[in-house]
Formats: C-alpha cells, structure tokens, sequence
C-alpha cells in the first residue's frame, strides 16, 4: 500500500509517500521562516497563502520523484488538526480533493500523533508500551502509549510550551527569528553555573510543565546584566539547563510512575542536543532506552503524516466530503486502532 501525506498545520509544507513495504519513497519540505522572519513570529494570514502557494508544486515533485502516478496511491492523508485553522484548511481541501478527484480514501490525520509515531519510521523501532514525550513549538506533553490510538494524557504545560518558551527567550536576546536552535547554539559557549534558573513544578507531584514563570525569570536576568556577548551565552545556557533538567525529572517520574523504560521523545525541540544527551542518560539508568526521529522529521514534516495516515487507513478510517479541520484536538481523544 502507498499514501501521500500532506502537512499544513503551521509554517511548513511538508508532502511525502509511504510505501509500507519500501518505507519513504520520497519528501519535501518547505519553510517559511523567511516569509515570517519580520514579523518575530508566525502570522497565520501569510501562513495559509504560502501553503496555496507551494502545497500542490511539491506534490507534483514528490509524485515525479517516486516515479508514481495518482492510480499508483492508495489513499491520501492530510493533516486536520490541531494548528493554524487556516493553513489546516488549505491541506485539508487539498487533500480531500485529490482524494475526491483520484477516486481514493480521504485520511484524516492528527498532528501530534503524527510526531509520536515519527520515530516508527526509523531501523530502530520502539516496542508498545511506551511513554512519550512531544515537546514542540505548541505542545509540551507526556504520554503513556499502549498502541496506535490508545493514548493517556500523563501531563502537559499549563501555559507556554516548552518551545515557545525557547523562542520567547531567544526574543529577550536579540536572537532572530526562530530563536531556539540560535539559543541553543549560543548556550554550547555558555559559562556553567554562572546563573540558575528555577526548576519550575519540580518540586510538587505530578507531571504537568510550567515554562512562563522560567522565561520571566530570564527576562529578569536580561535586563538587570549588561548584556555582552559572553553574558548572553552564560543566560542561554542556564534557560536551557533549566528547561533540560526540568523535562528530564517529569520524564523520570513518568517511567517510574508507568513501570515503563522506554522514552519516545518527538517534536520540533526533540532536535535540542543537550535534552537528547539528558534524556538518554535517565533512560539508560533505568534500564531502556530513549528514541528519536531522525533531525529532519523532528520538524513537521509529511513523512509523519503518511506514516500515522497509513495505520489509520489500515484500520478503515477515512473521512466523508465534509471534512473539517480542527485546531483545538486532544491527543486522547483519538479512537484506538
């Protein structure tokens, strides 16, 4: 069985087919920080002409470069939420029109379940049960997964996500935009334990995340230091200190709580060194292990997309004509396949 994916959710087009003997046949992926750049930050209007604009040139690529033809698919999966509703929309049409068009299922797809099961397309394939941590631009949650669908919510942020704070910080630097991998770069020439930063909800049960009160704590630092270069790295450094010791106690607390040690760590921030170096460390010293996608499908991508559509399209799932997209979806509302 072969799928194209279509992923629009924010401020990347990525398209991608999935043979589920051959694996990735081929990917695209477009991003627009250059379009969003000026603005500091993603503004949804210009996100969803950019998707018009670049969703159906990068199919027809990734169509030519597989050497396929639309009788060739077996279906077409899209992402439908959650995300910007009118850049999901663009996917969602388009999706669900060459669907239409080409006499195929329709696949809805969740975003974040996309990213959980990104690392299913690596060599080295987690085993269910397992719990996964999806820190991202918009998300930061842990999840206990018992298979495809079967989802419990662990914990999450109860304000900004853990990407989201990387970025707000970077902003406080005078980093350009995107500002968390630049601040994360910055931090390998930072002086350790030159500032602290607090741990925040780390020393309460449970296993949800507080990153606001982290950022404002390095705002505070910002603007009481003179702000040279070295100081710069040294702030950088404690915020992702910070931010990496917190994940990695709310991570250790959740295996221990499942009886689990196996970690899948997805996302755009699961690309941040220092949280892979960490992570792996607290899942080795209880006996497993800690997967990742590969750097480029950490980002949204339609390689994730196809992957998490195939399963469900095994499954019989596909959508009517009058799909819809869904910016606001719990991952545990999901039906198990």
């Amino acid at each position: 069985m072969r799928i194209l994916g279509i992923e629009t959710s924010c401020d990347e087009t990525g398209i991608a087919i999935y043979d589920d003997e051959q694996g990735i046949m081929a990917h695209r992926l477009y991003s627009q920080i250059a379009v969003h750049a000026d603005y500091g930050g993603v503004v949804p209007e210009l996100a969803s002409r950019d998707h018009v604009r670049k969703t159906i040139p990068l199919i027809e690529e990734v169509m030519a470069e597989a050497n396929l033809k639309p009788e060739d698919l077996d279906g077409v999966a899209y992402t439908a939420g959650p995300g910007l509703v009118g850049a999901l929309l663009v996917g969602c049409s388009i999706g669900r029109s060459l669907a239409y068009g080409w006499d195929l299922p329709a696949v809805p797809v969740h975003h974040m379940e996309g990213h959980l099961l990104a690392p299913m397309l690596e060599d080295d394939v987690p085993e269910f049960p397992f719990v996964a941590l999806l820190i991202s631009g918009g998300h930061t949650q842990l999840v206990r997964v018992d298979g495809i669908g079967h989802y419990e919510l662990l914990g999450e942020s109860v304000d900004d996500a853990a990407g989201e704070a990387f970025d707000k910080t970077a902003k406080l630097l005078g980093l350009d935009y995107p500002g968390g991998p630049v601040l994360s770069k910055m931090a390998e020439a930072g002086t350790p334990g030159r500032f602290k930063f607090p741990r925040p909800m780390t020393d309460r049960p449970g296993l949800d995340f507080s990153f606001s009160g982290l950022k404002t704590s390095a705002a505070n630092c910002i603007h009481k230091e003179v702000m040279d270069e070295q100081t710069k790295a040294d702030v950088a450094w404690a915020f992702q200190d910070a931010v990496v010791a917190t994940l990695a106690i709310k991570c250790r607390r959740a295996l221990e709580q499942c009886g689990l040690n196996r970690l899948v760590v997805a996302g755009g921030v699961s690309a941040n060194k220092a949280i892979r170096a960490k992570l792996e460390e607290v899942t080795k010293k209880l006996g497993g292990g800690v997967y990742y996608p590969r750097p480029e499908f950490c980002t949204d991508n339609g390689a994730m997309i196809a992957y998490a559509g195939m399963q469900r399209l095994k499954a019989g799932v596909s959508a009517d004509l009058t799909f819809k997209a869904t910016p606001r979806w719990p991952l545990d509302t999901l039906d198990p396949i």
